[in-house]
């Protein structure tokens, strides 16, 4: 399908415990159709790792045609606008 848009989305499931905003925004960008890369960040050192490489303080992350939206807040912020 040509019309599909593609998010990538960085999310945090440990062994113990699985981000409920990661989960949030999963099921935002599903529930718009998106076709989604779904990056799970499986230890707390991948998490750490990736905050420290994109300069940022809290997963999940989402990105939108090459461009950084942020966490679940910012993409319902998106979506509104």
């Amino acid at each position: 399908m040509a019309d599909t848009r593609t998010a990538i989305l960085y999310r945090m499931i440990l062994p113990d415990h699985a981000c409920p905003f990661g989960v949030r925004a999963k099921a935002m960008l599903e529930d718009r159709g998106f076709e989604i890369q779904d990056r799970i960040l499986r230890s707390r050192e991948e998490v750490d790792a990736f905050k420290a490489e994109h300069g940022v303080a809290t997963t999940p992350q989402i990105f939108i045609d090459d461009e950084r939206i942020g966490g679940s807040d910012d993409l319902e912020r998106y979506f509104a606008s």
